[in-house]
């Protein structure tokens, strides 16, 4: 029983990606901020690593930045890289940091925007042997994290709900089996 609901669970996830690749593509692409559309993916693979754990998140940002990175015609591997980073991103603030806390997750959320846009563009800059211009990719970076806070506020709640969901089915248990 334990396992069909993983998979059903894994199957949901699939589904989701989809839906935000939809979102991302479509719906964001008429309502953006300054030409500047938000990162779904790294809110989505952050809660993974939050809520689901280690294997699932490393597993799951590594195949979708895989999958984006050969439909946008980027460079493949850093969008998988940096996926699967923002993953273990997500399993260590589990561990340091309380996931109750709306601040603490959007501090999460801003956190793991800037790390996977700032390493991005680095290299692609280092890649394609471009000009660093500094001030527009600041401007992009600050609406990009405003745009993915927004929308984590919105969704909190639905992602608590689904995140607590996905944790009591992936992750263990683990009880003391001595006194304190």
């Amino acid at each position: 029983m334990k396992y069909l609901k993983k998979t059903f669970l894994i199957v949901g996830i699939i589904v989701i990606f989809f839906v935000l690749y939809f979102l991302q593509i479509n719906f964001f692409s008429w309502f953006n901020i300054a030409g500047v559309k938000p990162n779904l993916f790294v809110i989505l693979i952050l809660c993974l690593g939050l809520f689901a754990g280690r294997n699932v998140a490393i597993t799951f940002g590594f195949i979708y930045g895989i999958y984006l990175d050969i439909l946008t015609g980027s460079q493949i591997g850093i969008a998988a890289i940096m996926y699967a980073v923002i993953g273990l991103l997500g399993v260590y603030f589990d561990k340091n940091f309380s996931k109750e806390s709306k601040i603490t997750i959007l501090l999460m959320v801003v956190g793991s925007t800037f790390l996977f846009e700032t390493v991005t563009y680095i290299y692609t800059v280092v890649r394609n042997a471009i000009p660093i211009q500094l001030l527009g990719f600041i401007k992009i970076l600050l609406i990009e994290i405003i745009f993915n806070v927004l929308l984590t506020i919105i969704l909190y709640p639905l992602i608590q709900k689904s995140g607590f969901f996905l944790e009591s089915t992936f992750k263990k248990r683990k009880f003391l089996t001595r006194y304190f």
